[in-house]
């Protein structure tokens, strides 16, 4: 079994899962407010990590080759999200800046979003990924290069453990061009706000 298949859980055992959670954190789940909330958590979670059922690459599979030669960097910036961490199960709140340099196709640039999404519908590490974000458009693209900076407030950390508020992590991947050149790497991060400095 690999990690991205899990046993089979039925709607109803999940719920009762959220039913244990409520009386081992010492609540009564046959009290009137919280009759619904096994319901209502199942529900927020198919949601949340809706993103196991899909492949992020197919968003990247319907490309554009009639882009009149141009071939300077393509970049989205401030891409929001939410996910949640896989060591406390908390959110994980933040922004992804993305780019590539095309070698003679693009894609839509909301398809750039929509990996964002599918892998941060997950249970993350943040480090991870931003490495899964610039694999997937790398493989699927064939760029000459890709970038992606992560920029993410862990509530594992701000409500818990050392309550530090106002703490945001700061991850990046590159590949091919950004990595083995310095000037478009800095023109990048210039495009996204971050060089020479905090936003």
């Amino acid at each position: 079994m690999s990690e991205h298949e899990p046993t089979e859980v039925t709607r109803e055992q999940a719920e009762e899962a959220v039913r244990t959670l409520l009386r081992w954190a010492g609540e009564n789940p046959a009290r009137e407010g919280l009759l619904d909330t096994p319901r209502r958590v199942v529900k927020a979670y198919r949601d949340w990590f809706s993103g196991y059922q899909i492949d992020p690459g197919e968003y990247l599979r319907r490309t554009f080759e009639e882009v009149a030669g141009y071939d300077e960097m393509v970049v989205l910036r401030d891409i929001e999200f939410e996910s949640h961490c896989e060591h406390h199960m908390a959110p994980i709140i933040g922004r992804a800046h993305v780019g590539y340099l095309p070698t003679n196709r693009v894609v839509g640039i909301s398809k750039l979003a929509r990996v964002v999404d599918a892998f941060a519908r997950r249970f993350q590490v943040q480090e991870k990924m931003t490495a899964e974000i610039a694999r997937c458009i790398q493989e699927n693209l064939h760029p000459q290069g890709v970038a992606v900076v992560i920029d993410a407030s862990h509530e594992c950390m701000t409500t818990r453990g050392v309550h530090k508020r106002g703490v945001s992590m700061i991850t990046s991947q590159m590949l091919g061009s950004f990595r083995d050149d310095a000037r478009t790497r800095a023109e990048f991060l210039d495009f996204i706000g971050i060089h020479g400095g905090r936003r």
